[in-house]
């Protein structure tokens, strides 16, 4: 059987040992560091027997059983295991080691048993909230009157996370305008040497509009329930899944109700190559993540807009979830939840109670004050 190392390793020192990942495959090992001479030795496909003859001071039986561990744990790999390696090889060339590693040694987080919230925070021990600098002279900026009647100051304001909804269906045309303003083309422009670009309503970097929106239909007039990719030149619909249910939603969010209880939830993937193949620094893996905060905060807006409760998570079982999608995770992978329905009023805090504290606080004035 002939091996080679597989692409997508890290070797790092923690707490004196020397430990090795496949970012890929997950595992985390610590191993001797002549493990890395091995690894070395497989840069190209060959036999164990052809390598360690390489290493004429090893016994050969040990430098066998050596090599059976590394491929074990996948740093080593098959022609018949190799082809994932290979995809991604190809594909996060350009973004490779740095935002590789970063992405997939991330994904699949077990949210069910980390603490997202450790003891100190909770006990007070927290960092400040604010900085300021209190020796630097100060400018005192004024109490600008702002319009607090005005549609778009209001919408800002009224914006809140919803996780609870009223079980009703949403009229079709405004599920039809929210995806249209939020992932459908708002202009074509003239890229000259880079082509027709598409505009969204979202900054995008390049206008490479790497970000495709997969939506699960549970409660909208009109429209059968499942799982739909949104098709934005065309502005359609299109069925992947029609047996797709709020429950396998939830599922996949670690089983939070308001995926559950949404009238539609946003699966938000990126395909990579849009991105990579203009901007061939690592650092545009950045670029694809605020792109995607970027348009999550679109979403919340217009939905507030529209009259509906917002919900974003970053909390989902990645590798389910691109199954579920049907994409491969190497070329196009998830990277956001969102979901929206008629909020149901439950604990969430009023847009007037927060504006009369806003004015009592003096941030604003009211319209009294204001003449």
């Amino acid at each position: 059987m002939l091996l080679r190392r597989a692409h997508n390793l890290v070797c790092y020192w923690r707490d004196g040992s020397f430990v090795i990942q496949n970012y890929l495959a997950g595992p985390e090992v610590s191993l001797a560091p002549v493990a890395a001479e091995i690894l070395a030795a497989f840069s190209e496909w060959a036999s164990v027997d052809d390598v360690t003859a390489s290493f004429p001071d090893s016994d050969p039986d040990s430098f066998r059983a050596a090599a059976g561990e590394l491929h074990k744990y996948g740093f080593l790999v098959s022609a018949e295991d190799g082809d994932r390696d290979a995809e991604l090889a190809e594909t996060w060339q350009t973004w490779s080691p740095e935002a590789t590693a970063l992405h997939f040694s991330s994904k699949d987080a077990d949210y069910t048993e980390s603490a997202e919230v450790n003891e100190d925070f909770r006990a007070g021990r927290r960092t400040a909230l604010f900085k300021n600098y209190p020796d630097a002279d100060r400018i005192l900026l004024p109490r600008s009157p702002i319009d607090l009647d005005a549609s778009f100051v209001r919408t800002l304001y009224q914006r809140r996370t919803h996780r609870s909804f009223k079980q009703v269906d949403l009229p079709l045309p405004t599920l039809s305008g929210l995806l249209s303003m939020v992932f459908g083309p708002s202009e074509f422009l003239d890229g000259q040497d880079f082509g027709a670009l598409m505009k969204r309503t979202s900054a995008s970097g390049g206008a490479r509009q790497e970000l495709e929106a997969y939506v699960g239909v549970f409660a909208v007039d009109s429209i059968a329930p499942g799982l739909y990719h949104y098709n934005c030149l065309e502005h359609s619909l299109e069925l992947l899944d029609a047996e797709f249910t709020r429950e396998q939603a939830a599922h996949l969010s670690f089983d939070q109700a308001a995926v559950g209880e949404a009238a539609i939830t946003v699966f938000v993937t990126a395909v990579v190559e849009r991105m990579s193949s203009k901007y061939r620094a690592p650092r545009a893996y950045r670029v694809m993540l605020m792109n995607a905060g970027h348009l999550g905060q679109t979403f919340a807006l217009t939905a507030t807009a529209l009259g509906l409760g917002p919900f974003q998570t970053l909390a989902f079982r990645d590798s389910e979830l691109e199954d579920a999608l049907g994409v491969d995770g190497i070329r196009e992978t998830a990277l956001y939840v969102l979901a929206a329905g008629l909020p149901d009023g439950r604990g969430e805090p009023h847009y007037t109670a927060g504006l009369a504290a806003f004015q009592k606080a003096e941030l604003y004035p009211s319209k009294e004050q204001r003449r």
